[in-house]
């Protein structure tokens, strides 16, 4: 019997435990593969729906921040802890979150992480005062951290058949990518139409349609016993997160060079460093080194990592661009964003779906990125006076189908050969890697902006007046200057994949996959 060989371009395969070899290059036993679970299809909609949550309460929020400062009395200097208490616990503890669903138990996890978002948002909407509103956000964030990872270690498991697989990763990876602009859809429509308050309650319907679901629908195995968390490792990799992701917060207010921001960021390294130590020496690590060692899923993670610091200032700029410069309302502004959501779902589900068991992942997330720069260059030549059909539209549907294209490779290669006693650390670390690109991204491209303005503005004539046109075309600048920088970003992004997220060599895949 002749051995079948994979392609040249296939997604890498999980070896066998017996051979050490990927299956793709053996001769294949009797034993028939386990049937999939008939009610698959329904514990992707329970996970969807989770991660939907997730990602559309990082930007819902930001919309109706305005209304909850006036409501709830909060100063300028306070108001950045709504934003920040989310971020810093849920890109400080995702690591955490991931491990804890490994050994507790990936369905049980994601259960605890939905009952305790959703009560979080509840007391978040029903907030007397400041304190409470932040406490509740970062209580938000927590469970989120553990809830993320629990999905896509469910997602992963769940779906192991290629074509399946790839279907069910174009789902994830467009909510992934346009749940932040349905954010902003559904924080304008609910704070012009309701109340503030209501961007924190809409969680709680979700939240419970999803616990409703995954009892019945969500099929995991138990948690690992016998396996300890590694403590230690928890201090030092989620001290080191909390730290930067704090770092970059202040970065903004304070510059890059105040003591208290630099302390934090030598803090966060040095702690991250001291992580990477422990983790080659410890019994149970916290993170295993060979899920971040191999080739191929480190080529994803940091594809992941440039894509989101380059596409983050999208929503932040153009936010501006349309309500300060255009006028916009909330409202039409947030519809605004509906190309760059369809965009993504055709790119994800449409487009990458179906070429991903045929094409070469590095293909798909490096065409993505040049698609999404083409639009970021688009974007660079707005004017004051530009209009959103002939010059906006083209450039948010090219940055959708390009974000499209490139998530959803991302999410299927990164995880996949990654055993499954790991799986839930492995989704934590690509979820921290996008929490950490939006977080740096969103500091940076702000600064870029900010300092490009600031010139302008000094070196044209004044306009006393108010709002006067000055004012607005050196905002158009430092955003064109941003956007700029983003293009630069994620042509680096499609480099890198196009280098790095080759297929594995036989010796390469054995030494460091395993069976999902």
């Amino acid at each position: 019997m002749s051995k079948k060989r994979p392609g040249p371009e296939s997604l890498p395969s999980a070896p066998s435990t017996a051979t050490d070899r990927s299956p793709d290059r053996e001769v294949p036993d009797a034993t028939p593969a386990p049937a999939p679970d008939p009610k698959r299809w329904w514990a992707l909609a329970v996970i969807a729906l989770a991660q939907l949550m997730v990602i559309l309460d990082g930007t819902v929020v930001n919309i109706a921040l305005p209304s909850a400062q006036h409501a709830l009395g909060m100063s300028d200097a306070g108001r950045q802890w709504v934003i920040t208490a989310y971020t810093l616990a849920f890109g400080g503890l995702l690591l955490l979150g991931g491990r804890i669903a490994d050994l507790v138990g990936r369905k049980r996890t994601f259960v605890i992480g939905l009952a305790g978002f959703a009560a979080a948002s509840a007391l978040g909407g029903a907030a007397a005062g400041p304190g409470t509103l932040f406490a509740a956000r970062a209580l938000q964030g927590a469970f989120a951290a553990v809830l993320a990872p629990s999905a896509l270690s469910l997602l992963t498991t769940t779906f192991t058949d290629p074509k399946e697989r790839a279907r069910a990763f174009g789902v994830y990876g467009a909510l992934a990518g346009g749940g932040s602009a349905v954010g902003l859809i559904v924080g304008g429509l609910l704070t012009e139409y309701l109340n503030w308050r209501w961007s924190l309650y809409v969680n709680v319907p979700i939240a419970l349609a999803a616990l409703f679901g995954a009892p019945a629908f969500l099929r995991d195995s138990p948690g690992r016993r016998g396996r300890h968390l590694d403590v230690p490792g928890a201090l030092l990799g989620c001290g080191g997160l909390v730290a930067l992701v704090y770092g970059f917060s202040e970065a903004e207010p304070r510059g890059w060079t105040s003591p208290p921001v630099l302390t934090l960021l030598a803090a966060g390294v040095m702690l991250l460093a001291a992580f990477v130590w422990w983790q080659s020496r410890a019994a149970s690590p916290l993170l295993p080194p060979s899920i971040v060692k191999d080739r191929v899923r480190a080529g994803s993670l940091a594809t992941m990592g440039l894509a989101t610091i380059g596409m983050f200032g999208v929503f932040l700029f153009l936010t501006y661009y349309l309500q300060v410069v255009l006028g916009y309302p909330p409202v039409r502004t947030g519809l605004a964003f509906v190309p760059i959501s369809a965009g993504i779902v055709i790119g994800a589900t449409q487009i990458a779906a179906r070429l991903l068991p045929r094409t070469a992942p590095r293909t798909l997330m490096s065409s993505g990125m040049v698609l999404a720069a083409v639009g970021m260059v688009l974007l660079s030549r707005l004017t004051v006076h530009a209009q959103y059909v002939p010059h906006v539209l083209p450039a948010l549907l090219l940055l959708g189908l390009g974000m499209g294209l490139t998530f959803m490779p991302v999410y299927a290669t990164a995880t996949a050969g990654v055993p499954a006693q790991d799986a839930g650390v492995a989704s934590a670390v690509l979820n921290t890697v996008q929490q950490m690109g939006a977080s740096l991204g969103t500091v940076l491209l702000n600064t870029i902006a900010t300092g490009a303005t600031t010139r302008y503005v000094h070196s044209h004539p004044h306009d006393p007046s108010p709002g006067g046109a000055t004012l607005d075309e050196g905002m158009v600048h430092g955003f064109s200057v941003a956007y700029w920088c983003s293009a630069g970003v994620l042509l680096l992004a499609a480099l890198v994949a196009g280098l790095t997220v080759r297929p594995r060599t036989p010796k390469h895949a054995g030494n460091d996959d395993a069976p999902a």
